[in-house]
């Protein structure tokens, strides 16, 4: 258990649906030194599930409550969880949450009366988020399509038009975002504190670094962001330039697209069963990772820091997007690289 767990203060409720929003929710707990009571808003799909499950176990470790919600488990299984949860949401000092798009959080925000929110980090979805909340602008995931909104996105907007209105600081709320992103715009009044990684490096490694090169995989394909083919082309090339071995898979992507990357490119795949931040440090990594624009290009080099293991991004060709991509798509993509190549120093993986 963490000897800073459990510290007075506010009551903090923690809401995550992935588990790379549980492991930032561990960090900024870290921080402060707070105890929480973490809830799962638990997804259905048996990947993403079994590694909630692994984090869990972490944060029982760490002296928080982990409360464990089938919030997905059938036609009555979201009215049943909102409203076991309506009394603790209006107990709650302070709500922490990982994913402010999320239709979930944004229907318990209606309900919570919490004095201090913070968001913490839910990847290179972060940077969009505070994006859209300085300009004013509705909260869309910037791989949605652009234009009108559809007879869903109408139904639900005066939810999010409240919920957006509590992720704004006023008079009686403040708003933290926490946060390993650059932060460029950030809006009035909400404070931006940084996220460093610092649990994983005390819990973890140094890792053992091998001499080789690994890959982290990509949803983009899954998404509807990037083709298929270009995308196997383009690991392909990878394999060939850099040499690596193995292949992290994002738990999104599909069974048949791994399959046929190990059999066209000879690449081991690896399904983590935690965050691939959690993994690499406790290694082994090879010495150069090679990844596509992600969240990872941002965290591997602070969760690395110290180990010598040099992190390489590859750039997305605009010609590898697919017709139906979100007109935003490119530039979103270009600033996630962009930002880390100026943020971290790192260099460009040519996939050619």
């Amino acid at each position: 258990m963490s000897p800073r767990a459990g510290r007075p203060g506010p009551h903090t409720l923690a809401f995550v649906e992935s588990p790379v929003q549980l492991l930032n929710v561990l960090e900024w707990a870290h921080a402060p030194g707070v105890g929480l009571t973490l809830v799962v808003l638990s997804p259905v799909d048996p990947m993403t599930r079994g590694q909630l499950r692994r984090m869990a176990e972490l944060a029982r470790e760490e002296g928080h409550e982990v409360r464990w919600e089938e919030a997905r488990g059938g036609a009555g299984a979201p009215l049943q969880t909102v409203g076991g949860l309506a009394g603790p949401l209006r107990r709650a000092g302070r709500v922490v949450l990982g994913d402010p798009f999320s239709r979930y959080v944004q229907l318990l925000l209606t309900i919570t009366r919490a004095r201090e929110v913070v968001v913490v980090d839910d990847g290179t979805a972060t940077m969009e988020f505070v994006g859209q909340l300085a300009r004013g602008e509705r909260l869309v995931r910037w791989h949605r399509k652009g234009g009108r909104p559809g007879p869903r996105e109408l139904v639900l907007a005066p939810v999010s038009a409240v919920a957006r209105r509590r992720l704004t600081p006023g008079e009686k709320r403040t708003v933290e975002i926490f946060t390993s992103m650059p932060m460029e715009d950030a809006p009035p009044g909400v404070t931006v504190s940084a996220h460093t990684f610092a649990w994983t490096r005390d819990r973890f490694g140094p890792p053992s670094v091998t001499r080789g090169a690994d890959m982290v995989g990509t949803s983009l394909v899954e998404t509807g962001v990037v083709d298929a083919d270009a995308y196997l082309e383009a690991v392909r090339a990878l394999v060939a330039t850099h040499g690596a071995k193995r292949y992290f898979a994002h738990r999104r992507e599909s069974t048949e697209k791994l399959h046929r990357l190990a059999v066209e490119t000879g690449l081991e795949i690896v399904r983590p069963e935690l965050p691939l931040e959690l993994i690499a440090r406790r290694g082994p990594i090879g010495r150069t990772v090679l990844s596509f624009p992600s969240t990872v290009v941002h965290t591997l080099p602070l969760a690395l820091a110290g180990t010598g293991v040099r992190v390489a991004v590859c750039d997305i060709d605009p010609a590898w997007l697919t017709k139906n991509a979100s007109p935003r798509a490119q530039g979103f993509l270009s600033n996630v690289t962009d930002t880390a190549k100026a943020v971290h120093h790192l260099r460009t993986a040519p996939a050619v």
